[in-house]
């Protein structure tokens, strides 16, 4: 059963054209111009119940602008949307007690008061039992360390404090989908690891869908195994996140310790043939770089470790940000369609029948 399924969807605003000079905004108080922009792009996805999948792309490319749709704050120009049964706009009191959400620069925890107040607040909104927010939140409370945080006013609190705070009271009600966006915005890597470790034990302990917006890649990596990629209002890959680093990662480097001195051109000799690029560090370190297209890493590993001496040995991998950055740089993906929507391909000829959609990058132009 799906969590959430998304038809067609488009969101569109009308924004204000300010003329320059005085008599420019004379004009503009008498008669105003608007244009039309297109921040959603007719897109289409399904999420299944107890998944966790990643929402990402650059700024502008209409993720927040989704999630809102998601959640019922704005209404769709077109398009269908259910979540949990639900329409979310039309049907927004049943709606909401089945969703949670966070998002990263907003609060939902009343500012001048003790945070376990604020939590009582929001109890009696969700109409959740006496007995239910106390065992709930006794789980919250011990799971995400609160326990000296109650009492004291959300003011007075850190950014990594309150982030953990805005993360049970989004789980007060115990939702069937948690919608984040931003979460981790501003914190640091202890913060940040707590948090991830805490929605993957949500997601194993009691199915919980999780959509997550973010411009830290690491919170990806960590927690999805599928990602959707937005750009300029359309999806432009809709698959696994191994998918994605196997088709456009560039390859792989491989860092190998000598118990002894090494030479350049003896390396080079024991992978002749391989179109691998070795580089030394330094005379116990040599470097090699294994491009996925020319050779494997099994290739490499055979014939240096059955002749040299090795202290150790370190594959590296193209990390999520090298690979969506590149994506975007490079200003290709054409349309394949799949069972799950757009995906991403490497850029290829006119005459292979491609259709081409150049994403926002440098250089970059829609078409």
């Amino acid at each position: 059963m799906n969590a959430i399924e998304v038809s067609r969807l488009r969101k569109e605003f009308k924004v204000q054209r300010n003329r320059e000079g005085v008599k420019g905004a004379l004009q503009d108080l008498f008669r105003r111009e608007y244009r039309h922009v297109t921040a959603v792009n007719d897109i289409s996805f399904t999420i299944p119940q107890g998944e966790i999948c990643g929402y990402i792309g650059e700024n502008g490319a209409g993720k927040s602008t989704t999630i809102k749709m998601l959640t019922g704050i704005l209404v769709p120009t077109s398009g269908d949307i259910r979540v949990n049964g639900f329409i979310p706009y039309k049907e927004r009191e049943k709606f909401v007690r089945g969703i949670g959400v966070v998002f990263g620069q907003r609060s939902q925890l009343w500012w001048d008061i003790g945070v376990i107040e604020s939590f009582q607040l929001l109890r009696k909104v969700y109409r959740v039992g006496a007995e239910d927010y106390r065992q709930r939140l006794n789980e919250l409370v011990e799971r995400l360390n609160l326990g000296d945080l109650l009492n004291r006013p959300v003011r007075k609190l850190s950014l990594g404090q309150r982030m953990r705070c805005e993360l049970a009271a989004s789980l007060l009600h115990n939702p069937a989908i948690v919608f984040l966006d931003e979460p981790t915005i501003g914190l640091d890597i202890v913060v940040k690891t707590e948090i991830r470790e805490f929605l993957k034990d949500l997601n194993r302990r009691y199915g919980t869908t999780i959509l997550l917006t973010t411009h830290d890649l690491q919170d990806i990596e960590a927690l999805c195994s599928r990602v959707i990629m937005l750009d300029d209002g359309k999806i432009i890959y809709d698959g696994g996140l191994e998918e994605l680093k196997n088709r456009w990662g560039q390859g792989k480097e491989v860092v190998f310790r000598f118990p002894e001195a090494a030479a350049l051109d003896n390396l080079e000799r024991l992978t002749e043939g391989l179109r691998v690029q070795w580089t030394m560090e330094n005379s116990y370190t040599a470097k090699v770089w294994v491009p996925a297209e020319h050779a494997g890493i099994s290739d490499v590993l055979a014939r240096v470790v059955g002749v040299m001496d090795i202290a150790d040995i370190q594959i590296i991998e193209t990390n999520t940000d090298d690979i969506v950055r590149e994506i975007y740089k490079s200003g290709s993906a054409s349309y394949n369609r799949s069972s799950r929507g757009l995906e991403l391909s490497p850029r290829r000829d006119e005459g292979e029948g491609s259709r081409e959609l150049q994403t926002a990058g440098k250089g970059g132009s829609k078409s």
